[in-house]
């Protein structure tokens, strides 16, 4: 090999990689748009930047910047929150199936969730409060079960399929014991949409997503060791307790903060780091670039609930749920015919 292909092809990756981050970016934009512009009430590109900018009449700036805008915002962010989850959970694992959703983490957050709304609270505080302390009483449930033969991905996966059975039954029975009403609304909440969410989470969400990014900034040294194995990564000073640990809990934080305000959606946080993986072409999971398609698919998600029906509005989760059991089917159809 010469040495201007050895050169060549470090600058073709990073070119191909830029052209996917402009890529990226630009979808999400347009996405955006899309929901700042569309709805039953129909708004112009120009209306929409006028109203962003204060201008024009006051019932389009209620339309743009009351009710959409946030919805646009918490969906994006929201999305990459659940995405930088499942990146981490997937790294510790070392398995692409190491998901929240599968672990039992997100059944275990809106536990604790659901137990704060049919207690009758549904302040910002206790239902963040709620959803964090069941995901982390989930996760230490998961890893305790696991601890005494190891924690390996396919054992902590096991279990966390096991986990989320018991929780969805325990689910099913607190739902039902509470009044009609609490019931109805603890349903369609824990359909997991981003229908009914106000500009009241927005600094809740914003405030984790930069916490949580900062957080696993300071770990990427460690993950990045960690991913060429465990033993090879403590010989090199990580702990890999520790970072387990730590990694977990910045993982829970990030999900439960999604759940409290939208309920548990499922599959972003399966899917987003394997397609960034993929399309980055990176070797590891990318982070960034995870958070950024977490973005992208929530926000598309969303603005399927919202105009595949229209006027019905579908629940964002159920649309998830559809978006990633056929992105399953086609990982799992793959991984059968590299095998053949």
């Amino acid at each position: 090999m010469s040495a201007g292909s050895v050169v060549a092809a470090p600058t073709a990756t990073r070119r191909r990689r830029t052209l996917i981050w402009v890529c990226s970016v630009g979808i999400l934009l347009v996405l955006g748009g899309a929901g700042l512009t569309l709805g039953e009430a129909a708004v112009s590109v120009p209306d929409v930047f006028t109203a962003l900018l204060g201008g024009g009449e006051s019932g389009t700036r209620l339309v743009v910047v009351g009710w959409r805008l946030p919805r646009v915002v918490l969906g994006a962010a929201i999305g990459a929150m659940l995405a930088l989850s499942g990146a981490l959970f997937q790294v510790i694992t070392r398995n692409p199936l190491g998901s929240p959703d599968i672990l039992g983490f997100s059944a275990g957050a809106y536990t604790g969730a659901l137990i704060v709304i049919v207690g009758g609270t549904v302040s910002t505080v206790a239902l963040t409060v709620g959803a964090i302390g069941g995901g982390i009483l989930s996760a230490a449930l998961v890893f305790a079960l696991v601890a005494w033969r190891g924690a390996s991905g396919t054992r902590l996966i096991i279990v966390g399929i096991a986990l989320t059975a018991m929780l969805g039954a325990m689910n099913t029975m607190i739902e039902l014991a509470a009044d009609d009403v609490v019931s109805r609304s603890a349903a369609i909440w824990g359909a997991g949409s981003l229908n009914g969410i106000d500009g009241r989470w927005i600094p809740v969400i914003l405030v984790t997503l930069v916490l949580g990014a900062l957080a696993i900034t300071g770990l990427r040294p460690a993950l990045a060791l960690y991913e060429l194995g465990e033993d090879r990564a403590a010989s090199l000073g990580v702990r890999p307790t520790r970072l387990r640990l730590s990694a977990m809990i910045v993982g829970v934080v990030l999900l439960a903060v999604t759940i409290a305000a939208a309920g548990p959606i499922a599959f972003i946080a399966l899917a987003a780091p394997q397609i960034a993986k993929r399309l980055w072409r990176s070797g590891p999971i990318p982070f960034a670039a995870s958070a950024v398609t977490g973005a992208v698919l929530l926000v598309f998600s969303d603005l399927l609930a919202l105009r595949l029906f229209a006027p019905t509005m579908l629940p964002t989760g159920l649309v998830t749920i559809g978006i990633g059991g056929l992105y399953l089917a086609w990982m799992l159809s793959g991984a059968n015919r590299r095998r053949r």
